[in-house]
């Protein structure tokens, strides 16, 4: 009997939660492109770690929806046991109870693993967020003397987090978000580079290729080769290594350190600056995100 007493409530709590779950992610579809739209989506510029502050977002609203099942499913589950529904499923056989029981079970089990999922996602974004968002800030400090800074450019592989320009050269700023360890050091060696001694190297050439890419669009506004300056931000590390003449490697305390890194072949005039930057206005506005 007691079987048949959970088998039929959470059945039911089932069928209830499932329900709630295509009711409320229909209506977040069907409202999705009235919460995309702003008055002035052309006139606000994109902000340092934007795209991962959206992603959290929508992450945000996708745990609410499995909460909102899983509180449906306890309630049901709750109001279907003390109203015990059992002539409902009367003429079930008791091994059809062992069933349902089990596909309640493993959907329920499902439904936890999937929040987990996006529980680690949200965290592994937020750090993110945060690591793009100091080294934002830190490129405040270099806004002066006709520098300008853009955020989450976008090119053909994907986005740059950050691109620096002014008279004085372009800077394009890769942020690596990654939890320091006990032993904090970072090198860099050539287009490759190792978090703490003895550690396996990772390639740059992702990177070097989103350059690429910009370069392409910035001599098509300007009409000739510019120099793009690539700067790796590691923000939490110590940078104990670097033998590069392609990477400068930088965190978020000492990033400033990147404007001495030019030569007489970075430098800009009034009018490429003025193209360039127009372009990535145009490009980093909210209403083409």
């Amino acid at each position: 009997m007691l079987l048949e007493a959970i088998s039929s409530a959470a059945t039911i709590a089932l069928a209830c939660a499932v329900l709630a779950l295509l009711l409320v992610k229909t209506a977040r579809f069907a409202v999705l492109p009235l919460s995309r739209s702003s008055r002035f989506a052309n006139s606000i510029m994109i902000e340092a770690a934007q795209r991962f502050r959206d992603q959290l977002q929508h992450l945000s609203g996708e745990r609410s929806v499995y909460v909102t099942g899983i509180l449906v499913f306890a309630a049901t589950f709750l109001v279907a046991w003390i109203l015990d529904p059992q002539e409902i499923f009367a003429a079930v056989p008791a091994w059809k109870h062992g069933v349902l029981l089990f596909v309640v079970i493993f959907a329920f089990a499902c439904l936890l693993y999937r929040m987990w999922s996006v529980a680690l996602e949200a965290r592994r974004l937020e750090f993110e967020r945060d690591a793009n968002l100091a080294t934002g800030h830190s490129l405040l400090k270099l806004t002066g003397n006709n520098n300008r800074v853009f955020h989450d450019v976008p090119c053909e592989s994907g986005y740059i987090d950050h691109v620096v320009v002014g008279l004085q050269g372009i800077y394009a700023v890769k942020v690596i978000a990654k939890r320091p360890l006990k032993d904090n050091r970072v090198r860099l060696k050539d287009d490759q580079i190792a978090f703490a001694p003895g550690r396996e190297w990772q390639p740059l050439s992702d990177f070097g290729v989103a350059i690429r890419q910009l370069a392409v669009q910035f001599r098509k506004q300007v009409g000739h080769e510019v120099n793009i300056r690539k700067v790796i931000a590691v923000p939490g590390w110590e940078v104990d290594v670097q033998h590069s003449d392609e990477y400068l490697l930088v965190n978020e305390q000492n990033l400033i350190m990147m404007s001495g890194w030019k030569d007489s072949s970075d430098y800009l005039l009034n009018e490429d600056v003025e193209l360039i930057q127009g372009f990535l206005t145009q490009v980093s506005q909210r209403g083409r995100v």
